[in-house]
């Protein structure tokens, strides 16, 4: 069973694994553990992740990058407005209301929504973890940001379903930190102690989370979370790329911001800076050629005039950690550590920011880049029952109050309830009691729209269906379970109706559901009556039972059932065309690489075993090819490349084996001759009588003299042969003839030479004197083990049996 933590960056992806050794962060197909969140659509196929990347400027109408923040969101949303106008590709409203993304596909335009475009990317990082693990992967744990709201949760979850993945637990970015921070912890305060509080800082690319945790043995539990949405490594690099984009516009009359490939490799160059000026304060070029009409551009940079350009952002950093403190009520001498990740706090400056704020030294003992993911391949490791990790209880929170809204029956108009407010532990469940008569509607929204980085308070609506009033007709009672899950999204998870039954005591009490939670009491009289008691009034009795209630749901941008089904559909004929366009490329290379290989050895090693003619029709037929798979070659069907080869093959592969045959040959003569010279020496010892053989039967050694000799003949023939023998043509003796010929000698002569001598038994006198002296010491049967003193052996602990810090596989 896999264990998979998955990193879904806005810029780029991590993977994480848990294996018997502990957690490990995996490597892609170039060697690299970071996946560029960039997918490229091409004529034939698609390319995601680094090959993709490398086709931002090439291919920029096509290639989708930054979509991660188009989940659940119309296309009139205000941010996605505000983002059209940085991206290459074409955004759309789809007929759902939501933003689409556009993009031409195998010659045709195509539509794909946001939830299709993630799960290509998590089918791509599914890929790399199966090709690592080299077996298949379900289920995983995939992070979001804490911000996220249900409708972009549930957009990420229908990303995982389409890419195949059962995910476990949506995890928040800043919960994965704090959890890969805390479960290595051996000196967390007991749980009866005052809990460590630690900060945890995460700026990466888009956004900035802060989240302040309290941490005892085993135990992890979210205070609180603060973030601002938009402040990121991207909006420092948009700082350089105004800048430039202004002083390019009057220094080489050029208007950048109408071409989008210039800008975009602007901004390549604007985030190459960034990260060099981070670890350099002197000025710093930027030089770009055949920018724009084929003109160089150059400028320069110095950290200093950076910051000063950036003290907007720089502000920002502040206000997220004041709020996160005043949150959970802290101060800041109760904070023990601040712990930054994310790519954005290696910029000086904000590391300063945060540091000054509390006062103390920054701590960055988890890795900036893949702690996420490892937090994330930990929960899915305690969650999946292949793996024994040590206890940890992880206590999240609700980032945003979540109130219910419903029509009263008594009063017209409605009435309101916050069932969860900020900060409040989750996963987390409510039931509330209403009275009822009829099936009725609940309302969740988000009660502070202001705090909300989301245009809709909305989250769903919830109808309760069959409910009726009770036999006399009065209201009955409905119990509705609300709950928000491990994936942090809000849901009325049940409604039951209680039924109340009474009857007399002497009477049968109707047949309930079995299953159904009963209760009964009593109206009048105490419960403990005595057996020997007189008769008493007859007493009315209730009995209660409850119904499960259908509930109909109507969540905000969700996505139906059907349509997940089509796009599951859509994705594996996808995978199954980008898998038959990568065979047929490959067969394409297959071709060219033969080529080249052989031209280089007909002029090389394989210039002796060719003649003349045959080099020179060889040599123009890899000409030939050469050419053809530039012209009519460029785009043919993968079985027109395998004949192609097979073609070429049939002049290559007898040239081949001949310059094989010639390495191998010398070799295995020589293991021949050297067998031949051992046996002779055998032979000759034998002759002469000497101790070590004079044991062995002489009509065998006659055997082994013929078989050597009949070897020597064949050796020394084929080789008299060989020599007179062309290089250019196929050779008299194959090197599969000499090895079966040195085996042939091996089996008729290795068993007669080495046939053990007769042991000699030792004079009836001495053994007598041995059995009476009795064992000597290091001979016969050895004493069993001496037990210790106190009469048991210490065991020493191997380690196996030491507890791993981490886990091991059941």
């Amino acid at each position: 069973m896999s264990v998979v933590g998955i990193d879904l960056g806005f810029q780029s992806c991590y993977v994480a694994v848990a294996r018997a050794g502990g957690i490990e962060t995996i490597a892609n197909e170039y060697s690299d553990r970071c996946t560029p969140a960039c997918i490229s659509f091409g004529p034939k196929n698609r390319s995601i992740g680094a090959a993709a990347k490398s086709q931002v400027i090439s291919n920029a109408k096509n290639t989708v990058q930054g979509f991660k923040r188009f989940h659940g969101r119309a296309f009139s949303d205000p941010f996605v407005e505000a983002e059209k106008s940085k991206l290459a590709y074409d955004i759309v409203q789809l007929p759902t209301g939501l933003t689409g993304i556009k993009v031409k596909y195998m010659e045709e335009e195509r539509n794909f929504t946001t939830e299709q475009v993630t799960a290509m990317l998590l089918s791509k990082l599914k890929e790399t973890a199966e090709s690592v693990l080299k077996k298949p992967v379900v289920d995983c744990v995939v992070s979001v940001p804490c911000f996220y709201t249900d409708a972009e949760r549930r957009s990420v979850m229908d990303a995982t379903q389409i890419a195949g993945l059962n995910c476990l637990r949506l995890m928040n970015e800043t919960t994965a930190v704090a959890l890969a921070y805390g479960i290595y912890k051996q000196d967390l305060p007991a749980l009866e102690e005052k809990p460590r509080n630690v900060v945890f800082v995460d700026m990466g690319h888009s956004s900035y989370q802060v989240s302040v945790c309290a941490f005892n043995r085993g135990k992890l539990k979210v205070l609180a979370t603060a973030f601002d949405t938009t402040l990121g490594g991207r909006k420092f690099d948009e700082v350089l790329v105004n800048h430039f984009c202004e002083e390019f516009g009057k220094k080489y009359k050029l208007d950048i911001k109408s071409k989008i490939r210039a800008l975009l490799r602007l901004s390549q160059e604007c985030e190459k800076l960034k990260k060099l000026m981070s670890a350099n304060a002197s000025d710093l070029p930027l030089s770009i050629e055949c920018f724009m009409n084929d003109v160089d551009v150059s400028g320069t940079m110095n950290r200093g005039k950076f910051l000063e350009m950036c003290d907007d952002l720089l502000a920002r950093v502040e206000p997220p950690l004041r709020s996160v403190l005043e949150q959970a009520r802290l101060k800041k001498e109760d904070i023990y550590a601040v712990e930054i990740v994310g790519g954005a706090t290696r910029i000086p400056a904000v590391k300063e920011k945060i540091s000054k704020f509390f006062g103390k030294e920054l701590s960055t003992t988890l890795n900036a880049d893949e702690a996420v993911t490892r937090g994330c391949a930990l929960q899915c490791a305690i969650l999946s029952p292949a793996f024994k990790v040590r206890e940890f209880s992880i206590t999240d929170v609700v980032p945003y109050p979540i109130s219910l809204r419903w029509n009263s029956p008594a009063e017209e108009g409605s009435s309101d309830c916050e069932v969860f407010s900020k900060n409040h532990a989750a996963p987390f469940s409510k039931v509330l009691t209403f009275y009822r008569k009829e099936p009725f509607t609940l309302e969740a929204y988000y009660s502070s729209p202001q705090d909300l980085p989301y245009p809709d308070p909305a989250i769903a609506q919830f109808s309760v269906q069959k409910v009726t009033p009770q036999s006399d007709g009065s209201s009955s009672k409905v119990k509705v379970k609300v709950r928000v899950n491990v994936h942090g999204i809000f849901s009325v998870s049940s409604a039951s109706l209680v039924e109340v039954h009474k009857f007399e005591e002497n009477e049968e009490p109707m047949e309930t559901d079995q299953n159904a939670k009963e209760e009964e009491t009593s109206q009048a009289g105490s419960k403990d009556k005595k057996m020997d008691q007189p008769p008493q009034a007859k007493k009315a009795k209730v009995k209660t039972s409850t119904v499960d209630l259908p509930i109909e749901n109507q969540l905000l941008w969700q996505i139906d059932r059907e349509m997940l089904n089509l796009y599951i559909e859509n994705e594996g004929k996808m995978i199954m065309q980008d898998k038959l366009e990568k065979e047929r490329n490959d067969a394409k290379n297959a071709v060219e690489e033969y080529v080249y290989e052989m031209r280089d050895k007909l002029s090389g090693e394989y210039e002796k075993f060719v003649s003349e003619d045959d080099r020179n029709t060889f040599t123009l037929k890899l000409e030939d090819t050469e050419n053809w798979l530039y012209e009519d070659g460029e785009d043919q069907p993968k079985q027109v490349y395998v004949d192609k080869l097979a073609e070429l093959k049939n002049l290559g592969q007898p040239i081949k084996i001949r310059f094989q045959e010639s390495e191998e040959r010398p070799k295995l003569f020589e293991e021949l001759g050297k067998q031949i010279q051992q046996y002779m020496k055998v032979i000759s010892s034998f002759k002469n009588k000497e101790d070590q053989y004079d044991h062995l039967d002489a009509a065998d050694m006659v055997k082994v003299e013929k078989s050597m000799n009949e070897a020597m003949e064949w050796m020394n023939n084929k080789l008299n042969l060989q020599n007179k023998q062309s290089l250019t043509v196929d050779p008299v003796v194959k090197a599969k003839e000499i090895e079966a010929k040195i085996k042939e000698l091996t089996n008729i002569c290795n068993p007669i030479i080495s046939k053990p001598k007769p042991k000699v038994e030792p004079p009836k006198e001495e053994q007598k004197n041995a059995e009476q002296n009795g064992p000597v010491d290091g001979q016969g049967d050895s004493p069993g083990p001496q037990a210790s003193e106190q009469g048991t052996d210490t065991a020493v602990p191997s380690d196996s049996d030491k507890k791993l810090p981490e886990m091991d596989i059941d």
